[in-house]
C-alpha cells in the first residue's frame, strides 16, 4: 500500500502544531539554530558552510514538500501554539511492502530543551504513524551519552534493541549509537500508541 497524502500533514498536540516547514520559517529557523550551535553540535553531523543560508533552508523547504507527498518521509517543525518554532521532528526512510517502518530522528532548541516538548512531539508522529500511515514499526537512534534524547523515547514506549558501531558521523567522527523501536503491536511491552 502506497502512503500518498494530498494535503500537508498537521498534527496538534496540546502545546504544539507539527507541520512542515515553510519558506516563512526561514528568519526564525536560522535563529533558533544559530542560537542552539553550542547546544546541538555534540549530536549533529557536522553543519555545511551553507547550513544557515537562505538557499539551504529553500532547498529544505522543497524537499521537505515533495518527501512528505511521495510518502517517503514525515519532515514536521514544532510550532508552539504562540507561533515559537521550537524544534524539528522527522519520521524518514519510510519503507513500505513487508517492512511498513520508519526511522525518527528529531532536535528541539536550546531554549526549549527538557520542558517535554519532544516527548510530546514524538508521542504525536507514533500516534500518526500507527493509525493513518499504517506503519508497523518506528526506530529511532542516539549516542549512548544522550540522557535526555534515551528518556524521551523510552518515556513514550521506545525499547531498547542494542548498540550499532558506527553508525553515523556525529560532530565529525563515526559514533556507535544505540538503537530504539517501538511497535504497533508490541509484543515487548504495553504502548499507548495504537
Amino acid at each position: 500500500m502506497m502512503f500518498l497524502r494530498r494535503h500537508a500533514p498537521r498534527l496538534e498536540t496540546e502545546r504544539m502544531v507539527l507541520r512542515l516547514p515553510a519558506h516563512g520559517d526561514f528568519a526564525a529557523w536560522t535563529s533558533l539554530r544559530a542560537e542552539s550551535r553550542e547546544f546541538l553540535t555534540p549530536w549533529e553531523p557536522v553543519w555545511h558552510a551553507d547550513h544557515l543560508s537562505r538557499r539551504a533552508f529553500t532547498n529544505r523547504v522543497y524537499w521537505a514538500a515533495r518527501a512528505s507527498r511521495s510518502g517517503t518521509s514525515l519532515p514536521l517543525f514544532l510550532v508552539r501554539q504562540d507561533g515559537v518554532l521550537l524544534g524539528a521532528i522527522t519520521l524518514d526512510g519510510i519503507r513500505r511492502g513487508p517492512a511498513q517502518m520508519g526511522t525518527l530522528g528529531y532536535w528541539v532548541g536550546a531554549p526549549f530543551a527538557r520542558q517535554g516538548y519532544m516527548r510530546e512531539a514524538i508521542g504525536a508522529v507514533v500516534s500518526h504513524a500507527f493509525g493513518l500511515m499504517d506503519l508497523s514499526r518506528i526506530e529511532a537512534a542516539c549516542l549512548p551519552e544522550n540522557v535526555a534524547s534515551r528518556g524521551a523515547l523510552e518515556s513514550c514506549g521506545f525499547k531498547y534493541e542494542g548498540v550499532a558501531q558506527s553508525y553515523l558521523q556525529i560532530n565529525g567522527r563515526w559514533r556507535n549509537h544505540v538503537l530504539y523501536s517501538i511497535l504497533r503491536a508490541d509484543r515487548r511491552g504495553r504502548t499507548e500508541a495504537g
